[in-house]
């Protein structure tokens, strides 16, 4: 299934979709609560050789990963508290007769229809046999292509996608988006790889597509013959794909044509009525990947219209298969929940609907939560930090010693436009044009993607709308936009452990405000550096200071190249796939740590703690967690994020204040060279 963000951003986490728990102001005559938990420590580590062992070794170990679950942090913790209260409010939508029409009727006849296995089973794939019956018809490439722009409005993956987003270069315009997909698996390394790993996994995935195809009514021998078509098809594309490296640099994914460009690039595709297809008139387009584009096109010229069948007809039921019957959910979980993650059960069946659910409706949802338990006066204090933060980055970004004026003054302009979204929107979107029937589970799970594409795709040609959120209020998660310049904060994440209303300055700055110099350093990261104030991507540094900047980079590349992934393995993290979420994580606790200096003036211990105690225990704790070995393997091939354990030791390393709070000496594993140290903002 297609997974493509409709805005180039840096999130803080890969993201996690939860509702957010109340969080009651107390007394303003209370005392501030402590926010860290002793119990959360392991006291029998020196915090000088293990720092995330010390400061989240006693939570680790009461917290072990839940057998649904591929892995468990502070993270999924909060999110275990309000699934249960999105599940109430849900849940009461479903229990009422509602008003046809209304989003509290779409609620809870979709879910409830999610819920109501007897009937998924009894239907089996009949509500998808109009789509079956489409591919059984297609006779020629022409036929092909129809299906292509057919199945990219409802989500299903193709070898390539349509997307609407600013244009890099101006962005105060939406244009159109073509870029590559077409893989089942979640990453091209997964078939290029040459080590026994991939080459197993492989296997497994070619046997897990002809499961499906025979849970489809093929035969043992046509499911394997099929299985094969598609994993020769999926690796020709993968071979021409861009690495998730390449695709990280704004540069090399901006190739902005027209329709006459894109009939050039891709002469064997018939662009004009692909676009009309999917209802867009072209104008300018943006290709991010040329060279798979030819590839593509060549495809559609010389693979077999039979093989074409075969792919759409997985394609199909592989963005299906969570809502249909048993057999082809279970068959899904072992695969992609089992084989890939090491996941031991799957999530109980309501959570599972809870989840499509809000995924169709995530701001509607959203807006019934920010009405019940978003306390105001939360925003205004998390408003007051981003400016102390702010004003903390300014005063670096003047005393940078390897930065010249020049570029200092762009930086300084660049920080000052950042724009600041904190809770939830101040409009919210409209449901009312979709339609959710009392018909099947998955025709309604297919009506609101499509539903999500033409919402997308109707803003092409359009200004861009300043005002919008990309990320619903209930998802515990933070983002920064480079195309908007804007740093974005939905209500979920403004509660322990990120933010404590009543908390010592210590902890919301170790923990918040970190997390709010990291999302405004993604302004200033590897990829974010290349966007001006506005937006734009327009390189406002002189030479030498971008070779200084990538030369202090490669420092924190190498560093985080040294990790290992699993104890028991061979597989290093992947430090330039991370890079920007590390300068992210380094900048963020820098800034943070000046401004709480700058702004507090706590001086006391608080549970035998100093104040710069307090501050690093408080972002550990936000990247307590436990992983599956599977889930960190994956994760090191697909995700722009360090595993949480490397998120607290590799920045605090290169950090003097760290040292001088924990007593860190030359000779402890904490300890680096002064000339070994990443300094970059």
């Amino acid at each position: 299934m297609k997974n493509k963000l409709v805005v180039l951003s840096c999130a803080l986490c890969a993201g996690l979709l939860f509702s957010m728990t109340s969080c009651n102001e107390k007394s303003k005559t209370e005392t501030a609560e402590p926010a860290i938990n002793l119990a959360d420590l392991d006291t029998t580590v020196s915090p000088t050789q293990n720092f995330n062992e010390y400061a989240n070794g006693g939570w680790k170990k009461s917290h072990p990963i839940p057998a649904e679950k591929s892995r468990y942090g502070s993270f999924d913790q909060l999110g275990d508290k309000t699934e249960e209260q999105v599940k109430t409010v849900v849940q009461e939508a479903a229990n009422k007769t509602n008003e046809p029409g209304t989003v509290a009727y779409k609620i809870g006849t979709m879910y409830n229809l999610g819920m109501d296995t007897a009937k998924i089973e009894e239907q089996g794939l009949k509500p998808l046999k109009p789509y079956f019956d489409d591919i059984a018809a297609i006779k020629t490439p022409a036929d092909v292509q129809k299906t292509l722009a057919t199945f990219e409005t409802y989500g299903f993956t193709t070898p390539f996608g349509f997307y609407a987003a600013p244009d890099a270069k101006n962005s105060d315009l939406v244009i159109s988006q073509i870029y590559q997909s077409g893989l089942g698996l979640p990453d091209r390394s997964y078939y290029t790889d040459d080590n026994d790993h991939a080459k197993k996994l492989r296997a497994e995935y070619v046997d897990h597509v002809a499961k499906m195809f025979e849970l489809m009514g093929d035969d043992e021998a046509t499911a394997k013959k099929n299985a094969a078509t598609v994993m020769r098809m999926e690796t020709r594309m993968a071979d021409a794909a861009m690495t998730r490296l390449e695709q990280r640099d704004p540069d090399k994914t901006y190739n902005k044509t027209n329709l006459k460009g894109l009939v050039e690039m891709a002469p064997d595709i018939d662009w004009a009525d692909y676009f009309q297809r999917i209802g867009v008139k072209p104008e300018d387009i943006n290709v991010e990947q040329p060279a798979f584009m030819k590839e593509v096109d060549a495809m559609i010229k010389d693979v077999p219209v039979n093989d074409w069948k075969t792919y759409f007809r997985w394609s199909l039921i592989d963005g299906t298969a969570p809502y249909l019957t048993d057999a082809f959910v279970k068959q899904n979980f072992d695969f992609f929940g089992k084989t890939m993650s090491g996941v031991e059960v799957m999530r109980p069946r309501w959570k599972r609907v809870q989840r499509s659910v809000s995924g169709a409706m995530s701001m509607a949802i959203g807006q019934l939560y920010v009405q019940k338990y978003f306390p105001p006066e939360a925003k205004q204090r998390m408003e007051n930090l981003v400016e102390n933060l702010r004003k903390s980055l300014a005063n670096r970004i003047k005393n940078l010693k390897w930065m010249g004026d020049e570029t200092k003054e762009k930086a300084e302009e660049k920080l000052a436009a950042i724009g600041v979204k904190v809770g939830y929107p101040d409009k919210w979107r409209d449901y009312s044009g979709l339609q959710i029937k009392d018909d099947s589970y998955v025709q309604n799970v297919l009506r609101a993607r499509k539903f999500g594409f033409e919402y997308n795709r109707d803003k092409v040609n359009k200004p861009v709308d300043k005002s919008e959120w990309h990320m619903p209020p209930q998802m515990v998660n933070a983002y920064y936009s480079p195309s908007m310049n804007e740093i974005v904060f939905p209500a979920a994440i403004l509660q322990p452990p990120f933010f404590f209303m009543n908390g010592d300055d210590a902890v919301n700055y170790g923990a918040i405000g970190v997390v709010i110099g990291h999302e405004m350093t993604h302004g200033f990261d590897d990829q974010g550096r290349k966007f001006d104030k506005n937006g734009n991507l327009n390189d406002w540094w002189t030479d030498d200071d971008a070779k200084r900047f990538n030369k202090r980079a490669d420092v924190l590349v190498h560093q985080f190249d040294q990790f290992l992934v699993v104890d028991t393995d061979t597989v290093h993290a992947n430090g330039r796939l991370c890079l920007g979420e590390n300068i992210a994580d380094l900048g963020g606790l820098n800034i943070a740590h000046d401004a709480f200096k700058m702004g507090s003036k706590e001086t006391g211990k608080i549970d035998g703690f100093t104040p710069d105690q307090r501050f690093y225990l408080a972002y550990a704790h936000v990247w307590a967690q436990n992983i599956r070995d599977k889930e960190a393997l994956r994760r090191t091939k697909e995700d722009v994020h360090s595993l949480g354990r490397y998120r607290v030791i590799g920045p605090l390393r290169n950090l003097p204040a760290f040292y001088a709070a924990f007593n860190v000496k030359p000779g402890d594993y904490m300890y680096l060279p002064e000339d070994k140290r990443a300094v970059i903002w």
